[in-house]
């Protein structure tokens, strides 16, 4: 990575990055009671979530072969609950998709993340977000309830663009969106098979890999993916981004 150089944005992927999701039991199985509640079954919550777990599977791989997303409407009734009420998943999709990601880990913000945001943006960087995930409303309501939001001035996320990691289409569109050349752009993210080649292929200047501490990608690289620096710590971004 080149020292000298002055980016002019850094990007943040959310889960594992930015993230971290905890593991709570009670919290999780409160939330699939509420999916369960919402969506109005008659099936015991923990058969609920089971079904519609089972159905996801299937819609993932339709969008990580596809690279694309579907919005919240578009998720819960063509795909995971197309034999309930429309009307009704219709007015309760965005609750659903919140409940639905509560129900597998408790996100907080990545331990010296906000000190990292708030320093770059002292330092004269504009930050973005891409994320793949489901979900319109809940990271925007996450950054406004933080008091996050300010901080960033753009937020792509595949929900909402339909495009996902690893197409690199929507590196180049978080790039159109703040006006930048994706040479002048830095990339922070976790997951090296998804978020490397994307960022690679659409010209992003610099990938900083953070190896998090969820564990779930490991920070192995290929001749054709390799990044330009690896943290352990979040805070060591900022050494890289003067």
């Amino acid at each position: 990575m080149d020292l000298g150089k002055k980016y002019k944005v850094v990007f943040f992927d959310l889960g594992g990055t930015l993230r971290i999701a905890l593991k709570k039991q009670a919290y999780f199985r409160h939330a699939r009671r509420k999916m369960a509640e919402i969506a109005g079954t008659e099936l015991p919550y923990e058969d609920f979530y089971a079904m519609v777990d089972e159905r996801y599977k299937e819609y993932r791989k339709f969008a990580t072969t596809k690279w694309q997303e579907a919005g919240d409407e578009e998720l819960w009734c063509k795909w995971l609950l197309f034999d309930y009420d429309q009307k009704r998943i219709r007015e309760v999709c965005h609750e659903l998709s919140f409940q639905y990601r509560q129900s597998v880990g408790y996100r907080v913000v990545v331990d010296g993340g906000v000190e990292v945001i708030k320093t770059l943006k002292e330092r004269g960087y504009k930050l973005g977000i891409i994320s793949n995930l489901i979900g319109e409303h809940e990271v925007p309501d996450w950054l406004e309830e933080d008091g996050l939001d300010s901080y960033f001035d753009t937020v792509v996320l595949s929900s909402v663009c339909g495009i996902r990691k690893p197409s690199p289409e929507i590196y180049l569109l978080a790039c159109r969106n703040l006006g930048v050349d994706p040479a002048d752009c830095v990339s922070v993210a976790d997951n090296v098979k998804t978020d490397l080649p994307g960022a690679i292929k659409a010209g992003i200047g610099a990938n900083i890999v953070y190896d998090s501490p969820e564990g779930k990608h490991p920070v192995v690289f290929t001749d054709e993916l390799k990044a330009d620096a690896v943290v352990k710590d979040f805070r060591e971004v900022l050494n890289y981004l003067p």
